[in-house]
C-alpha cells in the first residue's frame, strides 16, 4: 500500500497540509471577493467612466468569458510548467491584472484589464483544489471542508465591503485592495508550497483541442443565458459544435488530447463528474428561481429576499466543517446522497407554499436546510473523482471535472428561464402559480443528484483507491 508524505496513515493530520490548504485558497479568496464587489458597484464605476449599461455589463461578462477560455489549459500547463511555478505565475498576473483595473480611465481598458484577471483568474481555483488533494490524500474531505470556508465568506464580506469603499473613496480602490492581498498570498506561496518535482509528462501542446474547446466553451457560456435570441441560438449551436469536434478529436488522440476523455470511462469519475454537474445546476437554479419567486411572486423587497435568500449560505456554512468527520465517519457515498436528499427536502416546501400561501419562517428553513445539503454533495464528490485516477492524472482530471462542473450552472439557469417564459403564457409573472414548473423541474434535477449521488463509492481507502 502506498501513502502520500503528507497525508499519513496516522489519524492525524500533518501541519504541511494545512499550510498549502491556506496558501492557496488565498487565491480562490480574492477572486471570489473581487467577482462580488465588482458586480455590486458596476453602476458607481458605470456613471465614474461615462459608459452605458450594455458596454460596461462586459466588466463581468468578459471575466467569466476569459475564465472559461483558459480553463482547459490548466491540466497541460501544470504537467508543462509545474503546480507552483503556474498559481505563481497566475497570482502575480491576477495581482497586477488589479492594479490595471485601478488605473483604467476609459471603460476598453478596464475590460481589457479585466481579460487579463479572467484569464488568471480561471486557472487558481481549479489549481488550489488540484493542490490540496495532492498532499491531503485520504484526508481530502475533511481538509476541504475546513479550507473552503473563506471562499464562501468572500462572496459576504464583498458587498459590504464595496460599500465601505464607496463611501470613503472612488471606484479605483475597489481594485487596489486586491494589491495587499495578492503580495501577502505571493510571498506567502513562495515560502511555504512543496517545490514542483520534474514533471513525468512533458505532452506536446494540443493546438487543434484547444482551437476546438476553449472557443466552444466561451461560446456556449456565452449564448446559453441569451437562448431566446438570435445571437444566443447562434452561439450554442457554434458552441455544440466545436465541443462535439473536440470529443471526437480527443477519443482519436487519446492521452496526447488537452483532456483525456478517456478519463470518463472510469466509473467513479464519471459518477462523480454527474454528481458534480447536477448539483451545480441545481444551485445556480436556486439562485435564479427562489428570488424572482420571493419578489416577483411573493412581492417582498429585495432587502427582505436578500436576508432570507443569506439563509442558504448560513446552511453551507455551517456544513461544511462537519464534511471531513462525517465523510470519515458514514463514507463518501452516504453524506454526498444525504445531502443531495437534504436539498430536495428544502426544495419541497415552495411548492406547498405555492398552492396554500406564503411564510417567511417556512422559507428560511427551507434555504438554510438546502444550503445545508448543498454543502454536503460536492467536496464528498469530488474527493472520489481525485481518487479514482492515477495521481499522474491529476491535473487532467482536475480540468475536465472543473469544466463538467462549470457547465452545469449555465444549463440549469437557461432551462428554469425557459420554463418561466413558458409559464408566462399561462400565469402573469407576479402569480405563484407561475413558477410551479420551473420547481418541478429543479426537484427532477435534484432527484437526478440523488441518484448519481447514490452511486459513488462508499470509502477512499487511500489515494487512487475508492469502493
Amino acid at each position: 500500500m502506498t501513502t502520500d508524505k503528507a497525508a499519513p496513515l496516522a489519524e492525524g493530520i500533518d501541519p504541511g497540509v494545512w499550510k498549502v490548504a491556506a496558501v492557496v485558497l488565498v487565491g480562490p479568496f480574492m477572486t471570489q471577493m473581487d467577482s462580488t464587489v465588482v458586480n455590486v458597484s458596476l453602476t458607481a464605476i458605470r456613471q465614474e467612466l461615462h459608459s452605458s449599461i450594455a458596454t460596461s455589463q462586459w466588466i463581468i461578462s468578459g471575466y467569466l468569458l476569459a475564465l472559461a477560455l483558459m480553463l482547459p489549459l490548466n491540466g497541460w500547463l501544470v504537467d508543462r510548467i509545474g503546480a507552483k511555478r503556474l498559481y505563481l505565475g497566475c497570482f502575480t498576473a491576477f495581482t497586477l491584472a488589479s492594479l490595471l483595473c485601478g488605473s483604467a480611465h476609459t471603460m476598453e481598458q478596464l475590460i481589457c484589464a479585466r481579460l487579463i484577471q479572467g484569464m488568471a483568474g480561471g486557472l487558481m481555483a481549479p489549481m488550489a483544489q488540484m493542490m490540496i488533494a495532492r498532499v491531503a490524500g485520504r484526508h481530502m474531505a475533511r481538509v476541504m471542508g475546513y479550507a473552503a470556508m473563506p471562499v464562501l465568506i468572500a462572496p459576504i464580506l464583498g458587498p459590504v465591503l464595496a460599500g465601505e469603499i464607496l463611501k470613503r473613496a472612488d471606484w479605483t480602490w475597489l481594485f487596489y485592495f486586491n494589491m495587499p492581498i495578492g503580495i501577502l498570498g505571493l510571498v506567502l506561496a513562495t515560502l511555504l508550497l512543496p517545490r514542483d518535482l520534474a514533471s513525468t509528462q512533458r505532452r506536446p501542446f494540443d493546438h487543434v483541442g484547444f482551437l476546438l474547446i476553449s472557443p466552444g466553451l466561451v461560446a456556449l457560456l456565452y449564448g446559453l443565458p441569451r437562448i431566446e435570441a438570435w445571437d444566443g441560438v447562434t452561439a450554442c449551436l457554434a458552441g455544440g459544435l466545436l465541443l462535439a469536434g473536440f470529443g471526437w478529436h480527443a477519443m482519436r488522440k487519446g492521452d496526447a488530447a488537452l483532456i483525456d476523455l478517456r478519463l470518463f470511462n472510469i466509473r467513479i469519475f464519471s459518477t462523480a463528474a454527474a454528481t458534480q454537474f447536477t448539483s451545480n445546476g441545481v444551485f445556480y437554479a436556486r439562485q435564479f428561481i427562489v428570488p424572482l419567486y420571493l419578489i416577483a411572486g411573493c412581492a417582498l423587497s429585495a432587502s427582505q429576499t436578500g436576508r432570507m435568500i443569506a439563509a442558504m449560505g448560513i446552511g453551507m456554512m455551517c456544513s461544511f466543517p462537519m464534511i471531513g468527520a462525517l465523510t470519515e465517519r458514514f463514507g463518501c457515498r452516504a453524506v454526498s446522497a444525504g445531502g443531495a436528499l437534504l436539498s430536495l427536502l428544502g426544495l419541497l416546501p415552495f411548492v406547498w407554499m405555492i398552492f396554500e400561501h406564503f411564510s417567511p419562517a417556512l422559507t428560511i428553513a427551507s434555504l438554510f436546510l438546502s444550503g445545508a445539503g448543498q454543502g454536503m454533495i460536492n467536496i464528498p464528490s469530488m474527493s472520489t473523482a481525485y481518487a479514482s485516477v492515477p495521481k499522474e492524472k491529476l491535473a487532467v482530471a482536475n480540468t475536465a471535472i472543473n469544466i463538467v462542473q462549470r457547465l452545469g450552472g449555465p444549463l440549469a439557469t437557461t432551462v428554469m428561464a425557459l420554463a418561466m417564459s413558458a409559464a408566462a403564457t399561462h400565469f402573469p409573472t407576479s402569480s405563484p402559480r407561475s413558477f410551479l414548473f420551473a420547481f418541478g423541474l429543479m426537484i427532477v434535477l435534484q432527484l437526478i443528484a440523488v441518484a448519481t449521488a447514490s452511486r459513488l463509492p462508499k470509502l477512499i481507502h487511500r489515494e487512487g483507491a475508492a469502493t
